[in-house]
């Protein structure tokens, strides 16, 4: 029998709607597998914290490694990409561990099979058939060696290659990687095995990094030496065509001692990485950027690593021949930029030395080295000027009496040689004319304000340091002077600078920057502007300095305040600063007097003036004879009073006057040039 025409059409139907329900209901279930899959991935992404987890880089101006802290857990584990290796270690990385890495999704078929044969035929495992994928993850999460781990890791690998490039996962296995002891990552490894950065590695050094991760404790170089060689061999041997380096016989011996991480500018470090305004953010954010999470512990600085390495080396030297208990501070400054070039807080780690304090930012009596900025707000005020004469005799000021450090007295000086001799007495006089509240302000607004004990009022002690104040903000007033009067924050960090505020007149700063230009007593460059200080009983010594590019200060003293027995800045603390401006580059140490406004204060010196009387000078002198003296100039000079010449020596620069009586009276001179220089007086 044949079945009708008709059925054989409706039959073909009924199987057409069947195969298409089919499809459909193939569809739905492959769309729930794919969802469910989705949200199991959203709901369990792969964790990366351990990579995020890194340790704080702290570099210098130009990216270089000055200090390196570990992570969380003391582990050394600093972020690595593919542009922090050289192309020889990746290269020998792919072909020892994943040839076909660049094509496969994350798991290689191939070498799974392969690993399964193996075992089957050994009985044991052979080869784990592990991509760098899947061995990125499992650095990421760390299980125990079992099939349900290798599962894992074989999902695991999938999430990753979803989310991240090929040479993003680069990026977690070089950061990851096992390098022996707390060592992770193939940059740590450079810098403990190899004291260089990885980018500097050779093709031999290369293949042990790539070699120790395989059993980093059995083949830890500085433990199984003879063991982490033959690895390396391996390696070479098996792998040759990738690396264009040395044959395994000629690699020569591997490290057999583990270097110390940098550790330069410690003391700054460790304040920066407790900082997390300070750290450098990457772009992106998510589990799709994991490098630019890890670069937020990379700190840039305004810091100079040569500079840094000289001072630290200058500040060790000195320490050998303190005495006990006492330590050293240096600080090294732009003058422009405003910008810290070097700082050494102490002798990090050392506790008879109080090594976790940064004294940098210790509060200390300054002594004489406040001087120059009081004197350059004497001159801005015209209180006085580098020739005029002052009296270094016994005084009291009120129930004040102070005395010089060698309980002297010079008689009669020229404001230049009180200052450069670091004169008490006419530190004090002056202080006592301009008013202590007026060189406080003044010092507040150059970013050193006086610390003073609670309740206590500006007085006349701040002449001679009578204050509290830090190495960090003297160095600030010294840069504020050696930069024409203008004042700014010292920078630690890169980035725009503060607006600079003028806290002196130009002209006066320049004029005491000027008069501190002198050689150094021991030997030293040229050109150098210098101050010493010392605080009472001998607590604190203090060496500040300019040139025409840096500013520099030095620190000496016990970290709890107690005297030293014979401790002067110009003993302990000068020396180091002579030290300091020999290491500076050459160029800007050209001395002060080459800069364009110190040449000009340079030029204020030889200029016409009268040194004496200041203007506005008030005088208890009538019936007298006072002495009028000029500076700068060309001779032959002519004095006049009120118009009226006075009979004077042609070469010399003063002329006698006795004042008929009370009142006001101009003085001028006049050189041979037709310049003028003229000061109102009063007369009592």
């Amino acid at each position: 029998m044949t079945a009708p025409a008709g059925g054989g059409r409706w039959g073909g139907r009924l199987a057409g709607a069947a195969a298409l329900s089919l499809g459909v209901v193939l569809a739905l279930v492959l769309a729930l597998v794919l969802a469910l899959a989705l949200a199991l991935d959203r709901a369990l992404p792969p964790d990366l914290s351990r990579f995020r987890a890194v340790g704080t880089e702290v570099l210098d101006r130009e990216g270089r490694l000055l200090s390196v802290l570990p992570a969380p857990g003391g582990v050394w584990r600093l972020r690595t990409d593919v542009r922090d290796v050289p192309p020889e270690l990746l290269a020998l990385l792919l072909a020892a561990e994943d040839r076909r890495f660049r094509q496969h999704p994350g798991v290689d078929p191939l070498a799974l099979g392969r690993a399964a044969l193996q075992w089957l035929r050994a009985g044991r495992v052979v080869s784990g058939g592990s991509t760098l994928t899947m061995q990125a993850a499992r650095l990421l999460e760390p299980r125990p060696r079992t099939l349900r781990s290798k599962a894992i890791e074989i999902l695991r690998a999938l999430q990753l290659e979803a989310r991240f490039s090929k040479d993003e996962i680069l990026g977690l296995w070089l950061t990851l990687a096992p390098m022996g002891g707390n060592l992770e990552g193939v940059r740590a490894g450079a810098l403990a095995w190899f004291g260089r950065p990885a980018a500097g590695l050779g093709p031999a050094e290369a293949a042990l990094l790539v070699a120790i991760p395989r059993r980093p404790e059995a083949l830890r170089p500085d433990r199984h030496p003879e063991a982490a060689a033959a690895a390396r061999a391996t390696l070479l041997r098996r792998h040759a065509p990738a690396l264009a380096g040395p044959g395994p016989d000629e690699a020569g011996p591997v490290p057999r001692a583990r270097l110390a991480m940098p550790r330069l500018a410690p003391h700054l470090a460790r304040e920066l990485a407790q900082d997390p305004v300070t750290r450098v953010q990457g772009p992106g954010s998510g589990d799709h950027a994991p490098a630019a999470d890890a670069a937020a512990a990379r700190i840039v600085t305004t810091l100079d690593l040569p500079l840094q390495r000289a001072a630290e080396a200058i500040a060790a030297e000195a320490l050998r021949g303190l005495p006990e208990r006492a330590t050293v501070a240096l600080l090294v400054a732009d003058l422009r930029a405003h910008a810290v070039r070097a700082l050494v807080g102490g002798e990090f780690g050392s506790a008879r030395r109080a090594g976790s304090l940064d004294l940098t930012r210790a509060v200390r009596s300054p002594g004489s080295a406040l001087k120059p900025a009081l004197y350059a707000l004497g001159f801005e005020a015209g209180l006085a000027g580098p020739e005029t004469l002052l009296a270094d005799l016994p005084r009291r000021f009120g129930g004040y009496a102070p005395e010089n450090f060698d309980r002297g007295f010079a008689g009669r000086v020229t404001v230049a040689d009180a200052l450069r001799q670091s004169l008490n007495l006419p530190a004090v006089a002056l202080l006592d004319a301009l008013g202590p509240i007026r060189f406080a302000a003044a010092l507040k607004a150059a970013g050193a304000p006086p610390r003073l004990p609670p309740g206590a009022d500006p007085a006349l002690p701040l002449a001679l340091g009578g204050l509290g104040t830090t190495l960090r903000e003297m160095t600030a007033l010294y840069a504020a002077l050696g930069d024409h009067g203008r004042a700014a924050p010292l920078r630690l960090l890169p980035g725009p600078e503060a607006a600079a505020r003028p806290v002196f007149a130009p002209s006066a700063a320049d004029l005491a920057a000027a008069i501190l230009v002198q050689p150094f007593p021991g030997g030293g460059p040229a050109g150098i502007a210098w101050k010493t200080g010392t605080s009472w009983g001998g607590r604190d010594a203090w060496a500040m300095g300019m040139d025409a590019g840096h500013v520099a200060g030095v620190w000496v003293g016990r970290p709890d305040g107690t005297p030293i027995p014979g401790a002067t800045g110009a003993r302990l603390a000068l020396p180091l600063l002579a030290r300091l401006f020999e290491r500076l580059p050459p160029a800007p140490r050209a001395g002060l007097p080459a800069r364009p406004a110190q040449a000009a204060a340079g030029a204020a010196l030889d200029r016409l003036r009268l040194a004496f009387p200041p203007p506005g000078a008030v005088l208890a002198a009538a019936g007298e004879p006072v002495t009028l003296r000029a500076a700068g100039g060309r001779r032959p000079l002519t004095f006049l009073v009120d118009g009226s010449p006075l009979p004077a020596e042609p070469a010399r620069r003063e002329a006698a006057w006795t004042p008929p009586g009370p009142g006001f009276y101009r003085v001028t001179v006049l050189d041979a040039a037709g310049e003028a220089a003229r000061a109102e007086l009063r007369v009592r």
